[in-house]
């Protein structure tokens, strides 16, 4: 049904939440980390349940699909929907009971699991479930999806820890479904209300002996501990009243891995478990081969590990292109085909190495690894994080070809993993396609990418070929096509092969009981359109790349740069969990700031302007303004996303058809000015701290009244260098200065201070002649601007910067526009010259940390 926007504009009255309608919005919710798009018909962020309730109501009315969200990180598609996208992530994140004596918790949906997990820790306790997106997928996705992590082996699945859930029905009834024993059970199927019809139907379908035995037949082994597939009625099965002696009836088992199909989550409670061992160690065991990996995995199993991980080594590689993840190479030997990354967590430590020795002893018997580096402390986060990075990392590979998630989740039991996985091969070996092997291998699941262009008809067919023929060889091993990430619309077409025709039929009448409007999260798990469409790109659609300043050769253009955003969400992480990205969100928690939010608009609008200009849409502005061009994306993003150079490349493109707004060319500007103003610097401090003066300045430039104005040194320091020139005593070497534009006009002090301090350290310092770095015109996206000063300066200091003479700069934005901008702006022998001339371009604590380690300063010179 069409709904009318007056409509939309009523239910926006109602909530005590936001509603967005406007197109920009709904574009930042048309996909998530899969490859599926469909523009919604509005964003909602309820307040409560109340909100909640209103949604489900207009819902009802109007015949409008509600896909809940929270951090948007689904692999199949699960937060991809028309209708209304309901995000709780902005408002619904209480922690509302902490129970230490009986080890649980009651959240709302919206709670983030690693926040969660600090505040548990004082308490010795934690939520034992963890997702390689821990600092900030939320526990309601969590349930939705059964979410595992690597540590599965000894904890299981979100199902296994959700004690119950609270959830407002389709009729907008709230009930919390908990554990019944079997008189209680029998109780709840006695009522009137939609509540007591859903006890009802699964009692009549599961105490049916076809059903029973159609179940027990068709549903995945049940030793596979990944199961995602279809909704979960043979946990049920195994349950009192129809399993005599089995654990007690409770429906937030089906509800978890449900995919907010069936009920609208409010509330969750969560079993806890005391925090591991502190004894613990990974060994990292370098393969020659997969086989070697997939049966080394065998052996260490029987050693009592906590976590068995593999990376093979396409990901290992893409580690190395990351400035992030670089650093957590330290223990790779050699190039391994595949790692296994082994942990162990003991009491003793004497247990712990007794184990890590005999495990090794065991796999080098039987000729498994040929370096078992074993890894303590801070190291340990280290090579997790390194796993962790695995999503993101993908979308690195250049070109249109990617790693995509289509069969990523499949699970057999670990046993039959070393023949799944050679029949898995021979099929890739018949279909021509190459794949990337990661993740959970000692739960029988790994993450398994081949290497697709979905923009490509034909790789889009070959899409699908692929998961059906992979749905055959899973269904041979009575596997599970979903462990841990879901059916979505990804997998939904394929339940029927999975658990059988009278099986999904059962599944059918389930979702009509609970949602006989189809009102919750359509076309997902059941009824699902077919797998190969309403994907991200268009296939066959041909966007021509727009001509840039800066140069994207590396991604191919900067369309391509922005497509690398896969939608991982690593940029949602919080102030509380560490890191620089980004800082936007950490300030505001709106998707609308974040790196994935930036690079999602601008990849829409140039894949889809119909403009000369396709950089010219107000939309990218406006989303792009509250950048801070930190950089953090471009350090900490895994897929490499550099929102601040995309955002440069785009303003200047943008103000090619638009005006150049006074206050941009004012900061732009500001070496110019402050040139005038150290003429007569009294004065000018004088007009900048006046009360009428400045205000008057602020309102006509847009700043805010209580910001401070940068006030001019007495003299700059240029000028003041000349003056106090001083070559030490038998001087250890020369540095050249860059005495960048902030430096040299507002920080003179410093710059003294540095000058000072490099003399007495024993360092001719010289200041050679060079222009303004050009921050400024790059923060403000004047990058033409910014590259004449940038081949000026190359010009002017490549011939004097060698590793002897290098050039120190005490301002780290400008020094750094020597290595992150200047090579990517200029052209051939230019580009060349920058490039040498970044290799010796230091920051000020690099140059005296080099000095360090070459022996020329020591902590004698500070004491």
């Amino acid at each position: 049904m069409k709904v009318p926007h007056n409509k939309l504009t009523e239910l926006a009255a109602k909530l005590k939440g936001d509603l967005f309608t406007d197109y920009p919005s709904r574009l930042l919710y048309a996909t998530d980390a899969s490859v599926y798009r469909e523009v919604p018909l509005a964003v909602a962020r309820p307040k409560d349940k109340e909100d909640i309730g209103a949604l489900i109501d207009f819902s009802r009315k109007f015949n409008t699909p509600l896909v809940p969200r929270t951090a948007g990180t689904s692999l199949a598609g699960q937060v991809v929907g028309g209708g209304i996208v309901v995000d709780i992530s902005k408002h619904m994140t209480r922690v509302l009971e902490i129970n230490k004596d009986e080890k649980w918790v009651r959240v709302e949906p919206g709670v983030i699991l690693d926040e969660l997990n600090m505040q548990l820790e004082p308490l010795g306790l934690f939520f034992g479930p963890e997702t390689s997106t821990s600092n900030r997928c939320m526990i309601g996705g969590m349930v939705g999806n059964n979410s595992c992590g690597a540590h599965s082996l000894i904890y299981g699945s979100t199902r296994d820890h959700t004690l119950s859930v609270k959830a407002l029905l389709y009729d907008g009834s709230e009930v919390e479904f908990g554990s019944l024993n079997r008189s209680k059970f029998e109780k709840k199927c006695l009522g009137d209300e939609l509540e007591s019809t859903l006890y009802r139907h699964i009692r009549d379908m599961l105490s049916d002996k076809q059903n029973q035995d159609q179940i027990r037949k068709e549903y995945p082994d049940p030793m596979i501990k990944r199961r995602n597939t279809g909704y979960a009625i043979d946990l049920l099965l195994q349950c009192e009243p129809f399993t005599p002696g089995g654990p007690e009836f409770n429906f937030s088992r089906m509800l978890a891995g449900s995919e907010g199909t069936l009920a609208f989550f409010t509330e969750i409670k969560l079993n806890l478990v005391p925090l591991p061992p502190k004894e613990k160690a990974l060994v990292c065991v370098h393969c020659a081969t997969l086989e070697e990996a997939f049966r080394g995995n065998l052996v260490a199993l029987k050693h009592g590990p906590v976590a068995i991980e593999l990376m093979d080594h396409v990901i290992l590689e893409q580690t190395a292109n990351n400035i992030t993840q670089r650093k957590n190479r330290f223990f790779i030997q050699g190039q391994p085909e595949a790692i296994l990354i082994i942990e162990f967590a003991c009491k003793t430590h004497e247990e712990l190495m007794d184990r890590i020795t005999k495990m090794e002893e065991a796999m080098r018997a039987q000729g498994y690894g040929y370096h078992f580096p074993v890894l303590r402390g801070g190291d340990i986060g280290k090579v997790w994080a390194l796993r962790k990075a695995g999503l993101g990392l993908l979308s690195n590979i250049p070109g249109d070809a990617k790693p995509v998630a289509v069969i990523e989740d499949t699970a057999v039991n670990p046993a039959f993993l070393p023949d799944y996985m050679a029949e898995f091969q021979e099929m890739l070996k018949r279909l021509k396609l190459d794949c990337v092997y990661y993740a959970h291998i000692a739960t029988g699941e790994l993450h398994l990418r081949p290497v697709l262009n979905l923009k490509d008809p034909a790789h889009v067919e070959l899409f699908r070929k692929v998961a059906h023929e992979t749905a055959l060889l899973v269904k041979k091993y009575k596997g599970s096509l979903s462990g841990e990430h879901g059916d979505g619309r990804l997998r939904g077409e394929f339940i029927p092969l999975m658990i059988g025709k009278h099986n999904y039929r059962l599944v059918q009448s389930i979702k009509k009981k609970w949602d006989p409007h189809n009102i919750f999260n359509p076309k997902k798990i059941v009824d699902t359109p077919p797998m190969n469409t309403s994907l991200r790109y268009e296939p066959g659609k041909h966007v021509k790349e727009p001509k840039t300043i800066f140069d994207f050769s590396d991604t191919q253009g900067i369309l391509r740069a922005a497509e690398q955003c896969n939608g991982s969400g690593d940029c949602r992480k919080t102030e509380l969990t560490g890191g620089t990205m980004c800082p936007s969100y950490m300030g505001t928690r709106d998707e609308y700031t974040t790196t994935r939010a930036r690079a999602n608009i601008l990849r829409e609008f140039l894949t889809n302007s119909n403009k000369s200009n396709p950089f010219d849409h107000h939309e990218i502005y406006d989303i792009m303004d509250l950048c801070l061009s930190c950089k953090g994306c471009k350090a900490e993003c895994p897929s490499n996303v550099d929102i601040a150079k995309y955002k440069a490349e785009f303003l200047q493109h943008y103000y090619d058809a638009n005006r150049i707004p006074l206050r941009t060319r004012a900061i732009a500007y500001i070496t110019s000015i402050n040139r005038l103003g150290a003429i007569v610097p009294g004065l000018y401090n004088a007009l900048i701290k006046n009360k009428f003066t400045s205000g008057l300045l602020k309102k006509m430039l847009g700043f805010a009244r209580d910001r401070s104005m940068p006030t001019l040194g007495k003299t700059t320091l240029k000028s003041w260098a000349k003056r106090n020139a001083n070559k030490p005593k038998d001087a250890k070497g020369s540095v050249y200065l860059f005495a960048d534009e902030f430096t040299n006009y507002n920080d003179v002090e410093i710059g003294k201070a540095a000058i000072r301090l490099l003399g007495l350290l024993g360092y001719e310092v010289v200041i050679a002649k060079h222009e303004e770095s050009g921050r400024t015109f790059l923060s403000k996206g004047l990058i033409r601007t910014a590259k004449k000063k940038a081949m000026a300066n190359v010009e002017l200091l490549h011939g004097l910067i060698t590793d002897q003479t290098p050039l120190v700069g005490i301002e780290p934005s400008a020094i750094l526009s020597f290595r992150d901008e200047y090579p990517e702006l200029l052209e051939g022998r230019l580009k060349e010259k920058a490039k040498s001339l970044a290799k010796n371009a230091l920051m000020f604590d690099e140059f005296i940390m080099r000095e360090v380690e070459k022996g020329k300063i020591s902590s004698e010179n500070f004491t």
